[in-house]
């Protein structure tokens, strides 16, 4: 049987490895990998693969970390943890 302090942070490890995968991928395919097929596409007259390298990522860095605070203050409602 699962604790339930053990499930809140089996979730939360769930969700950190999720998003840092994604936070991975990102930064290595669209900033290294991809770049080839990414150059045949533009916005605002850069190459869609140098403008992820430079500033695509970072925006979904940003992104992130605020799905990861949605996702945190529901599971802390869930398990009864929250601030309010």
């Amino acid at each position: 049987m699962i604790r339930p302090s053990n499930a809140y942070w089996r979730t939360n490890l769930l969700y950190m490895v999720v998003l840092l995968f994604i936070w991975f991928a990102v930064s290595l395919g669209a900033g290294v990998l991809f770049v080839d097929q990414l150059d045949q596409f533009s916005i605002g007259g850069f190459k869609l693969g140098f403008w992820m390298a430079q500033q695509g990522s970072i925006y979904v860095f940003v992104a992130l970390i605020f799905i990861y605070v949605f996702l945190m203050n529901r599971l802390d409602k869930k398990h009864g943890v929250d601030e309010s």
